[in-house]
């Protein structure tokens, strides 16, 4: 862990230039408008270490899976966000000397990620070789108003000399990916324009067959006057750049206009993305970088009206929630049906920027409490539309009649994750999109949902479950062997509890939807029924499964066992181990991970907390006290499953502990792989931690429910909820809660197991 950001509440801001922290700052300061996004690499040349990153939303090749062997049902792709066209590329020579920040000396280096109004700027005092000191001062954003425009504010002002600047604007489609299996580059060319006025490039991503125009114009303002200039026009294979040199005068500023319209196939017909991306363009000048900046902090404020967490007396946990809430903003909006959140975001290459179970499990929550529904019901559509996918996903490992395993990692449905013992075995994927269509239709009333969509995705999974799981006629129970649970360092286990319970309670949930669905609407139930071939004997052995499914379980200790033989295990904590040894992924050999007791994440603990109302008090304690002590929490999603367990079980040190963890988990690289890219859809687990651990909020029965407590190290808290119409406000202190009602639905909110009505536009206050 490294703390080297200054706290603040509404900003990132990095003082003094150190290489070695470079890649880290590129992922953390990244921005985004969920079509596109980009890392925070330099304008300028930079020779040192660095991850070029700018990325279009959904666009993606099919790298071929780099293994020695095959295996059937094995996936023939890893499929990956690509690095796309970098276009915020600026060259400058400055008295012929260029400015590469690897190789010139700066001071007063500051960078800072303005998250109130979306914008990440930059100033620094470059000192040349013969001792001249210019001053640049950046500024940039891609706007979550016009999607498809990025645009960059960049002045140069020496300090002590009159020069001369050579500037060379250009777009730069020459990339590759730096996870590519086999170091090949993924677009082609297909056509480049420049004249003296604007240049684009259009490339094509081989074999999905993206095409991606991006057009670009620049502008020069000399002591605030415009200057008209003819630039030089450069071409290359997949390259286009404007040149120009201009006179520098000591004291005076000289600013670099570049604006940006990336457009892609996936939103037009390619045989129009030149003149959209032009329109585009010549919408941003009109506009103008000010105009457009302006809009751009009018919209984030819309977004942090709905989705903003205020802590009062704690900076360092006000500043990590706001960077988790700003990322998950500009990674996803919903709009779109067709994408999906990928673990890094528009952050960077890990984990291909596919879709993973992630999703469901984390930043569902979020975005049904802070957005209109819809957005979280598209989340469920883009499931359902890939249903086929996952029938034939099934199909390949030998299941059938319909049974479906949606992927472990996935861009369309398909499966393309390349470790078998994920790809085969982690098969609890399944139960969190289950539980992602039962947690929507739980939160937002939407059971016609379940007619429409859930039930086609509840009844696949289902059979998936009835199919994978063996009867064992000596123990009259039914078994589930070979898999992975969520706890990815132990593999090829036998009956992992978590993944054991979340399969029976599929089950049970869906029998239970298609009675719903039988009892509202038998027309289409009906329809179902004759469509997907349901008959009574398979709803009678998920019957059968339900009452006779294993749990391993020890009696002595009233714990849930992880797995069979799990006790096998010599049982050692976390806090016994020299620190040496830890992160275990990056100090010990595979061998002895998976032989250790030590757990990545929550698994045991992940089914009480999907579960949570079916277990008492005393069952969450043991196996709380059981198995945390044991976890060192290296995945990202670990630590906010027990940050809102602990607050339940009224554990407020380690509450707040894990908080911090998972708040702070990218701006402090607690896990040393920050400069990889953000671990954005965790980033959802952080606002978890305060809404349903601190706030103790939850929906049950249509109605609001609330157990709120204060960490000691705050003066107090607030959040926003969107619930069935109404926005509320709620502000915890440390003996009253307050609710603001800002519409005119009224709520009923049960708090601490008192029932109260908050009317609208009125506001609630409760002592306790």
């Amino acid at each position: 862990m490294k703390q080297y950001l200054k706290l603040d509440e509404w900003s990132i801001i990095e003082e003094g230039f150190e290489p070695e922290n470079h890649e880290v700052s590129e992922s953390i300061f990244s921005i985004g408008n969920g079509h596109m996004g980009q890392r925070a690499n330099f304008e300028e040349d930079y020779s040192g270490k660095s991850l070029q990153g700018s990325y279009m939303a959904g666009v993606y090749y099919p790298d071929k899976t780099r293994v020695g062997w095959w295996k059937n049902g094995y996936p023939e792709y890893f499929a990956k966000v690509l690095n796309s066209t970098n276009w915020i590329g600026l060259t400058l020579e400055i008295d012929g000397e260029n400015l590469d920040l690897a190789k010139v000396p700066v001071r007063d280096f500051v960078r800072t990620l303005n998250m109130k109004e979306g914008f990440l700027e930059r100033s620094f005092i470059a000192i040349l070789h013969d001792g001249k000191e210019v001053k640049i001062h950046a500024k940039r954003f891609v706007s979550i108003v016009d999607k498809e425009v990025g645009t960059i504010r960049y002045s140069i002002t020496p300090l002590n000399f009159n020069g001369e600047v050579k500037v060379t604007s250009y777009l730069d489609a020459d990339v590759k990916n730096k996870d590519a299996n086999y170091d090949e580059k993924f677009w082609d060319e297909v056509a480049k324009e420049a004249t003296t006025n604007v240049a684009s490039v259009t490339v094509v991503t081989k074999k999905t067959e993206y095409v991606l125009c991006s057009t670009m114009k620049t502008e020069l303002i000399h002591n605030g006057v415009k200057v008209a200039f003819t630039p030089e026009v450069t071409e290359s294979e997949k390259f286009v750049a404007h040149t120009f040199a201009h006179a520098l005068v000591e004291g005076k500023e000289t600013v670099i206009y570049k604006y940006v319209a990336n457009v892609t196939s996936r939103d037009y017909d390619r045989s129009v993305l030149s003149k959209i991306a032009m329109e585009r363009l010549q919408g941003a000048l009109t506009k103008g970088f000010e105009t457009m900046l302006s809009e751009q902090a009018q919209a984030w404020a819309e977004k942090w009206k709905e989705s903003d967490i205020v802590i009062e007396g704690d900076v360092a946990a006000q500043q990590g929630i706001r960077f988790n809430i700003f990322q998950l903003n500009q990674t996803y909006t919903g709009e779109d049906d067709r994408l999906n959140i990928g673990p890094k975001g528009f952050t960077g290459e890990k984990y291909g920027g596919s879709t993973y179970w992630d999703t469901e499990a984390y930043c569902l929550p979020f975005y049904l409490s802070t957005a209109d529904p819809k957005i979280s019901r598209n989340l469920l559509v883009y499931r359902f539309k890939h249903l086929e996918k996952a029938i034939e996903n099934a199909e390949k490992l030998g299941f059938t009649d319909g049974a479906a395993l949606y992927p472990m990692v996935t861009m369309n449905g398909e499966e393309s994750h390349n470790e078998w013992e994920i790809t085969f075995e982690e098969i609890h994927r399944n139960g969190a999109i289950a539980y992602g269509i039962y947690n929507y239709v739980n939160y937002t009333g939407d059971k016609a949902y379940l007619g429409e969509y859930g039930l086609d995705v509840l009844i696949g999974i289902s059979r998936f479950w009835a199919q994978r799981v063996n009867y064992v006629p000596a123990k009259n129970q039914y078994m589930m062997l070979g898999v992975t649970g969520p706890n990815e360092y132990e593999n090829n286990v036998n009956n992992n509890w978590y993944t054991n319970r979340i399969a029976s309670w599929t089950l049970e949930y869906t029998l239970s939807a298609m009675d719903f669905l039988k009892d509202t609407d038998k027309a289409r139930y009906e329809e179902l029924e004759r469509k997907l071939k349901i008959s009574t004997e398979e709803t009678a052995k998920w019957v059968d499964i339900i009452e006779k499914m294993y749990y391993p379980y020890d009696e002595e200790m009233g714990i849930y066992l992880q797995q069979d033989g799990f006790l096998d295990k010599e049982l050692i904590h976390v806090k016994d181990l020299d620190p040496k040894h830890l992160p275990l992924n990056q100090n010990w050999s595979w061998d002895r991970i998976l032989r250790s007791c030590f757990i990545k994440q929550a698994d045991v603990l992940q089914g009480l907390y999907f579960l949570n109302d079916e277990f008492d008090m005393e069952t969450k304690k043991k196996n709380f006290d059981f198995y945390e002590p044991m976890t060192v929490h290296e995945s990202s999603l670990s630590p906010c499953v027990h940050s809102i367990l602990a607050c339940e079980l009224g554990y407020k040190d380690k509450a707040y502990e894990m908080y911090l963890r998972t708040a702070r988990l990218d701006l402090d690289n607690y896990n040393n792989d920050t400069e990889d890219g953000c671990h954005t859809t965790s980033m959802a687990g952080t606002w978890m931690s305060v809404v349903q651990g601190f706030g103790g909020f939850k929906v049950k029965n249509d109605q609001v429910i609330l157990n709120p407590f204060i960490p000691g190290e705050w003066k107090s808290f607030s959040f926003k909820v969107v619930f069935r119409g109404a926005l509320l406000n709620i502000k915890v202190s440390a003996d009253q809660i307050s609710i603001t009602n800002e519409t005119e639905v009224t709520i009923p909110v049960i708090i601490h197991g008192t029932k109260y009505t908050v009317n609208g536009n009125d506001t609630l206050a409760v002592h306790y």
